[in-house]
């Protein structure tokens, strides 16, 4: 029997960001950088999805990008 698929919600840190770009370098899909350089989520792809998503987390060099399971509150 297949698993079912986990809803998932990435975030940045904001706090934490750099703006060392990995994300954005490695899922340009789900990440991109503001104005002053710092990693942000493309909006309407906070679901997570991306087949580098995973990468880009573990590129981060300072660990801002989190990847959980999704809530009912965080999917509203």
């Amino acid at each position: 029997m297949a698993k079912e698929a986990v809803p998932m919600r990435v975030s940045i840190d904001s706090d934490v960001c750099i703006g060392a770009g990995q994300c954005a370098l490695t899922s340009p899909d789900v990440f991109t950088q503001d104005d002053d350089g710092f990693g942000t989520v493309v909006p309407g792809r906070e679901d997570g999805t991306g087949p580098l998503v995973r990468e880009a987390v573990r590129a981060c060099p300072v660990q801002a990008i989190t990847l959980h399971e999704a809530t009912e509150e965080s999917r509203a």
